[in-house]
């Protein structure tokens, strides 16, 4: 009978009710734009905690942020009291893991062989023993393979062990991305939607799944839209909306908070009350006697109008009838002029009366 040493490391397990992962004012900021604003959060061993919030609300900046994809622009994120470097192959080491938005599997390697790949951070052989296949690195190897076919007996698929990870169906694959980040033992499992897409069999089964995973004493922050099953599942949950942490508390506490419910469904109508109702009573004869001013002079200011019009068109008119007299006195002979002729016609008679006197 041979036995296997098992080389491997593993972080501590936190007693319960420990603080396993604390974030202070974590700011990211890109450019002018800040993704999330000065968010505070606390988990603590055996907690599922949930984080919700509208679409854009900054929920996958905060979890890159916890893990090391994003240096946060201020703020700092601890595990167990120890503050975490920006990298993430240092993070999971901690003992935090994480899954994704978007299944990220190696799709031509099969299932054991993509929860292998999460040990990398649990085992000290290096290049050397693994080009050289010593005994050391043939039982690290042997003790690799035990661990992660146990995982996969933990979530259901120790019978597809060998099959491709892209030949599974869709829930199955989502499993094998949890499995994969257990495979690190870490303190802290982070989840990024792990139920998107799933019908709700799948739902249910990845619920239970979670459940299971607290009662192993590992924390779990999980990120979904699903209001049920998050307030089903969690026993805090923390609403990010722009950025911003809004609430956090229990289920029920959240689920009735009117900016919660604003946030995702718009500010609900509310009918007057009976304060606002008389305010507006009163405020209606005020409106009628405004009108009525407005309407008075509205009509003084045409009746002024059209005074200064009449005045305007009877000077013009004046003018008119004074320029018209000119230009007839300007046409008109001078009157001397019919005296002129009268003496003219005298004098012609009183030469013809003398002619005719000569002639005599």
């Amino acid at each position: 009978m041979t036995t296997t040493t098992d080389t491997t490391t593993k972080p501590a397990a936190a007693p319960a009710g420990e603080t396993v992962l604390e974030a202070r004012g974590v700011t990211m900021r890109f450019g002018g734009l800040t993704a999330v604003k000065g968010v505070d959060l606390q988990v603590n061993s055996g907690e599922i905690v949930g984080l919700i919030g509208p679409n854009g609300a900054g929920k996958t900046t905060f979890f890159n942020c916890l893990t090391g994809l994003y240096v946060p622009t201020e703020g700092t994120v601890s595990y167990k009291g120890t503050v975490l470097p920006p990298k993430p192959h240092l993070v999971t080491k901690a003992g935090i893991a994480r899954t994704f938005q978007n299944i990220r599997l190696f799709s031509n390697m099969t299932v054991l062989e993509n929860v292998l790949v999460g040990r990398h951070t649990r085992t000290k052989e290096g290049l050397w023993s693994a080009l050289l296949r010593g005994p050391g690195f043939k039982k690290a190897e042997a003790a690799s393979e035990a661990r992660a076919m146990e995982l996969l007996e933990f979530i259901g698929l120790e019978h597809k062990a060998q099959h491709l990870a892209k030949n599974l169906p869709y829930g199955e694959q989502r499993k094998l991305e949890i499995a994969r980040a257990l495979a690190s033992d870490p303190g802290l499992l982070l989840l990024d939607e792990p139920t998107a897409g799933m019908n709700p069999q799948e739902t249910r089964a990845a619920e239970e799944l979670i459940f299971a995973i607290r009662d192993k004493g590992i924390a779990v922050l999980v990120i979904e839209h699903d209001m049920r099953f998050i307030f089903n599942l969690c026993d805090r949950v923390a609403c990010l909306v722009q950025g911003e942490k809004l609430i956090e508390g229990t289920a029920a506490e959240v689920q009735g908070d009117e900016r919660v419910i604003a946030a995702y469904l718009g500010e609900p109508f509310e009918p007057p009350t009976a304060e606002v109702e008389a305010a507006e009573a009163d405020a209606e004869p005020a409106a009628d006697t405004a009108d009525a001013e407005a309407t008075e002079t509205d009509e003084a200011t045409e009746t002024e109008a059209t005074e200064a019009a009449d005045t305007t068109e009877a000077d013009t008119t004046e003018a008119t009838e004074t320029e018209t007299e000119t230009e007839t006195e300007a046409d008109t002979p001078d009157a001397p002029a019919p005296a002129a002729d009268a003496d003219a016609e005298a004098a012609a008679a009183d030469s013809t009366t003398s002619k005719d006197g000569e002639a005599k």
